[in-house]
């Protein structure tokens, strides 16, 4: 299984091509599992105006794997986001560090595009899906 964040989740919708996209349609042509939580539900279903288009995704989602959040998960998330103020770090969004939260205890890597995460990786054991040469999946 693979969490995959909203950051990739967008540039999905929207068309975009990028190494991290790439990955998700591959994982997704392959049938592999795909993991989300509320939080990155609830970002990707709120930045949909058009309502059809919304109806669709949370069409889309509902065949995916669906990851509980509980009170560990939100403690685990603030024990994130202040290890690494201790190293000097500013998590811009502590969402993020809900999500990553949500991959550690799963045990799965993340795949994003999203810069925040870099430093969870380093110093929090958050595995993350880095994009090769070849476009497949590795988790560092």
């Amino acid at each position: 299984m693979v969490i995959v964040d909203t950051s990739v989740w967008v540039g999905f919708f929207a068309g975009r091509s990028n190494p991290r996209v790439r990955i998700l349609e591959s994982l997704l042509a392959r049938g592999e599992d795909i993991g989300l939580c509320g939080v990155i539900l609830a970002e990707v279903l709120q930045g949909i105006r058009d309502d059809r288009e919304y109806r669709k995704t949370r069409t889309y989602f509902d065949d995916l794997l669906f990851l509980p959040m509980t009170r560990d998960t939100f403690v685990q998330a603030a024990e994130i986001y202040r290890s690494l103020r201790r190293r000097g770090v500013t998590v811009r969004k502590p969402v993020d560090c809900m999500i990553a939260s949500v991959a550690i205890e799963n045990n799965a890597p993340l795949l994003h595009n999203d810069h925040d995460f870099d430093p969870i990786a380093k110093y929090c054991g958050l595995r993350a899906v880095q994009p090769t040469s070849e476009s497949r999946t590795s988790a560092h």
